[in-house]
């Protein structure tokens, strides 16, 4: 099921990563599979499911002991049905609320205008753009930051 997006070239548009092959992907669901059993724990990667399909992915990391990071991925057949928005913000939830963090941020590429409605719909705040962060496909890839405080999530 993940290869069925993993795949395809629009998934992977703005990452270092893909569009994967079989192995590769393969290969990625091991690592995330294992993640739940390392410790200490730092990252929790979730499958997001829409009618019993495994159609995107999010994942938390945590970076140091009062932060993290929120990423996610979904199909693209899936793309505008709000998807993503949910997923994120079950990660905030889980970062607030579980994991007891202060502050969490994500980044996207600035041509990502649909992954950065999501991060500020979810109440995130722009708080700039660092330069040729990760070296993609077409070249070097500038990064947006978002981020948002616990009580700002609160609130």
């Amino acid at each position: 099921m993940v290869h069925g997006w993993a795949k395809l070239p629009e998934m992977s548009r703005y990452q270092a990563w893909g569009p994967n092959t079989e192995a590769q992907t393969q290969s990625f669901v091991r690592e995330s599979a294992a993640l739940w059993h390392s410790r200490p724990q730092t990252s929790y990667p979730h499958a997001v499911l829409a009618d019993d399909q495994v159609v995107g992915i999010a994942d938390l990391h945590l970076r140091g002991p009062s932060s993290g990071e929120i990423g996610y991925g979904i199909h693209p057949a899936r793309w505008g049905q709000g998807l993503a928005g949910v997923a994120a913000q079950e990660l905030l939830r889980q970062a607030f609320t579980e994991r007891g963090l202060h502050r969490v941020y994500a980044t996207c590429d600035p041509r990502n205008v649909a992954s950065s409605r999501v991060l500020i719909k979810i109440g995130m705040r722009y708080e700039g753009r660092m330069r040729e962060t990760m070296r993609i496909d077409d070249g070097w890839r500038d990064s947006d930051l978002y981020a948002i405080l616990e009580p700002e999530w609160r609130a």
